[in-house]
């Protein structure tokens, strides 16, 4: 079974060489067994290390089922340790977190056999079936040594290599341990095992001392004969196993995931400190991007009540004698303007000539200063301004002067309560009005509330109420948005040929285009929202360290455990892959909590401060998605440092 011609081994201690085994030549039958024993120093746990795989020579021939083993990367190494050879560690190593058959079911993890009920089946055959569900601390040391053997057989293995598995038990338990090496033995599996008791060598089949790293003496104490060997211990060979197909890909990250999540649950404070940094971060990005997102909503339903594809006609101020004008001093806006502008203009939709003052308003004994709005019917359209309830006036009522309103939510609360307006009379300036609609309810912008207003017919506002004979501004709503900029131009030219201004005097006619300032004001709120989620990022990243932080003192504490896996079969993918399904898992739960507390800080400031907030799948799902990457982003390098971990150093990693 094993073949070694010339084996040496050195090690470099600073300036020295320690050479732990000199040209060692050996040959090992299937199905013998064979203890190696010396002092301490004297190479035979190198020895044994070398033939299970745990550490390579620095020179000669390995053989294993005459395979030269030489060349071979550590994964390759890690396959065969996998199929080939159980070990039984003389500390146990038995995962504390798992119960006794989840520690003998561990190397079917890198094996992917499907094996049954085997590793019960072993709890049963070493005498723990009863035990079977109990974790390490709560078994003698006789009985983890058990537990151990079990794991060692659980894939099958051609030989098992112990190394002093009775050093730290009492007689009792040491008897026991042997009695069970030599029915595997018995039963057809190579037992290779290593000691410094005269006693535990005595009972092996051949006897090997050892001596400064070199073979003093081999020595057969009962004859070997391989056509007496019976079978394995439970069930048969793994022959047929070899062509058990690998899983999928997806379900060997769920089985890492499930170890992560069970790794991380058994340090509950420190996963928890982890978490934190994560949990606040997408909490913060969250309710950030709610805040953006609600505030960008807010203004864009708010200037949509100023009306789309609108530009806002204004006198504006002349020079005279080196001197500026106030607006309007001598360009004038009248009703005739905006016909002319409707008329002349194929691209414009509708036009509404606007007045505006201030005026008290008086209902019964209560009264309210407000914005009084003289306009045309076409107001309604443009600006989105149906009345929510009642109706809006007509051109005859325009041009009959008639005394109708309609009045802002805001007014209905000030003079009416909860009482309905429709119908009542008001008084604007001590001139009588009736209430015939209410205005829908627009909000807020800055420090104007568009709700506290009052709105009546043009011609009665300028000859009734206000005393105007021109009209303040010209609304101009125009069809097609990829029209605005040319009609700006037409309106503008048109009106500098009825006034006579002069191509110097270009501010005579102010022309404010409400896209454009719709437009300044979404791109100031999407980069406010980015710059919120940006800070709120900053978290995420300063969690993602920390991330780092925990992985990579978990390395180090569980070094011992990397080794362990890694003498069991785990290759570096699957080091790697377990290390890195922890870090998304902590920044995966993390995650999932912070934006449970984002959404409901959204809630909370909706509910206490008035704030518009808007949490959309969006802005969960990325911020879910950043999460996961920075657990996978900081997680690599510690993941990446376990699995390039040597498995013998790790195992001796104090």
């Amino acid at each position: 079974m094993i073949e070694i011609e010339n084996i040496s081994k050195s090690y470099t201690m600073g300036d020295n060489v320690v050479h732990a085994l000199r040209g060692v030549s050996l040959r090992i039958e299937d199905g013998d067994f064979v203890a190696i024993m010396g002092p301490s120093g004297s190479g035979k746990s190198t020895l044994t290390h070398i033939l299970g795989l745990l550490d390579v020579p620095s020179g000669g021939s390995y053989k294993l089922n005459g395979q030269e083993i030489a060349g071979l990367s550590e994964d390759d190494l890690a396959v065969l340790r996998r199929d080939e050879i159980g070990f039984i560690f003389q500390q146990f190593n038995l995962l504390p977190r798992m119960s006794a058959v989840e520690n003998v079911a561990l190397p079917l993890l890198y094996s992917h056999k499907d094996v049954g009920n085997l590793p019960q089946e072993l709890m049963e055959k070493v005498g723990l079936g009863p035990r079977s569900g109990h974790r390490p601390n709560e078994l003698s040391g006789g009985q983890q040594q058990r537990v151990a053997i079990a794991r060692a057989l659980v894939n099958r293995p051609k030989m098992i290599l112990a190394d002093e598995p009775t050093g730290n038990l009492d007689s009792t338990s040491e008897r026991e341990i042997m009695a069970t090496l030599r029915e595997l033995n018995d039963q057809g599996i190579t037992v290779v095992i290593v000691t410094h008791e005269e006693e535990i060598g005595e009972q092996a089949r051949r006897l090997i001392r050892m001596r400064d790293g070199v073979i003093q003496s081999d020595t057969r104490k009962e004859e070997f004969q391989a056509s007496k060997l019976r079978q394995p211990l439970v069930g048969e060979r793994f022959a047929s196993d070899a062509a058990t197909p690998p899983p999928a890909l997806w379900r060997e990250w769920l089985e890492h995931f499930i170890q992560g999540y069970r790794t991380l649950a058994a340090n509950k404070i420190r996963t928890a400190l982890s978490m934190l940094g994560i949990l606040i971060g997408v909490a913060a990005v969250v309710a950030m991007l709610a805040l953006g997102r609600g505030a960008r909503s807010a203004i864009e339903k708010q200037l949509s009540s100023l009306g789309s594809n609108l530009l806002v006609l204004r006198p504006g101020s002349i020079r005279l004698g080196g001197v500026s004008q106030t607006a309007g001093t001598t360009t004038r806006l009248t009703s005739e303007d905006a016909n002319t502008i409707k008329n002349e203009l194929p691209a414009v939709k509708a036009v509404v000539p606007t007045v505006q003052g201030r005026a008290q308003v008086t209902y019964q004994d209560k009264n309210w200063s407000t914005q009084v709005l003289g306009v045309t019917p076409q107001y309604a359209e443009v600006h989105d301004s149906n009345p929510s309830l009642g109706h809006f006036f007509t051109d005859d009522d325009v041009q009959t002067r008639q005394r109708v309103a309609i009045i802002g939510m805001t007014i209905v609360r000030q003079l009416f309560g909860e009482q309905n307006p429709i119908g009542e009379n008001i008084k604007i300036n001590k001139v009588s009005f009736q209430v015939i609609g209410i205005a829908p309810e627009k909000g807020a912008t800055g420090f104007r509330d568009q709700d506290e207003v009052v709105i009546i017919p043009l011609n009665t506002a300028m000859y009734r109420l206000l005393g105007k004979e021109y009209v303040d501004s010209i609304d101009i709503e125009v069809g097609d948005s990829k029209d605005l900029d040319a009609t700006q131009d037409k309106v503008k030219d048109l009106m500098n040929s009825r006034k006579h201004i002069a191509p110097s005097q270009e501010d005579a006619m102010q022309i404010r285009n409400m896209a454009d300032l719709q437009a300044a004001l979404s791109q100031s709120s999407k980069t406010m929202s980015a710059l919120l989620a940006a800070i709120a990022a900053i978290s995420l990243v300063v969690g993602g360290i920390g991330i780092m932080n925990i992985m990579l003192v978990s390395v180090t504490e569980r070094t011992k455990e990397i080794g362990l896996r890694k003498a069991i079969g785990a290759r570096r993918r699957d080091i790697l892959m377990q290390f890195l399904a922890e870090s998304v898992v902590v920044s995966s739960i993390g995650g999932t909590a912070g934006i449970i507390l984002g959404w409901s800080t959204t809630v909370l400031l909706s509910a206490f401060s008035g704030w518009v907030t808007e949490v959309s799948l969006d802005s969960i799902i990325l911020s879910f998605g950043f999460s996961a990457f920075i657990g996978i982003v900081f997680g690599i390098y510690p993941a990446r440092k376990a699995s390039q971990l040597h498995p013998i150093d790790a195992l001796r990693f104090e």
